[in-house]
């Protein structure tokens, strides 16, 4: 069973199948997209954890990517990769729910090591979320419980 399920997103193939490899050999399963519209077309018929996303596409800014993708997938973890770096671009991806920022050419060791860190994250907060869930069922259906007693005894 692979670790995670990533999309990488960026206009240049040689990166883009580089970066395949190297998730792949890491227990990753791997999809690419070559554009934000592929990108998003893929987000909304499959499930991803991961996006790597450049922050230049040939069809619009990888800033404005996230914004799509944060409205199709807003669970997805999102990693701005980026040969343009500047503190704008940073500040910009961050505030448009980028969960971190890889400058190129980037190191595999570093790259895996963020992947790594914001999967362990995500699954943290649905570890949490999950926990809410649960007992929030708990709690409702103790009070329902309570109630259909209360009924039954005032018939």
């Amino acid at each position: 069973m692979a670790k995670a399920y990533v999309l990488v997103v960026d206009d240049d193939e040689g990166i883009r199948e580089t970066l395949k490899l190297i998730l792949e050999e890491n227990g990753y399963k791997v999809d690419t997209a070559k554009s934000g519209k592929e990108a998003i077309e893929k987000s909304k018929e499959n499930y991803y954890d991961l996006a790597l996303l450049d922050i230049k596409l040939p069809d619009f800014e990888g800033t404005k990517l996230l914004i799509k993708m944060r409205d199709t997938t807003p669970k997805m973890v999102k990693i701005m990769v980026t040969g343009h770096a500047s503190l704008q671009n940073a500040v910009e991806a961050l505030n448009y729910g980028a969960d971190a920022y890889i400058m190129k050419p980037v190191n595999p060791e570093e790259l895996l090591k963020v992947i790594e860190k914001k999967l362990r994250e995500k699954k943290e907060a649905e570890k949490i979320t999950e926990e809410k869930i649960v007992k929030w069922i708990e709690t409702r259906a103790s009070k329902v419980g309570r109630e259909e007693k209360n009924y039954e005894g005032k018939k």
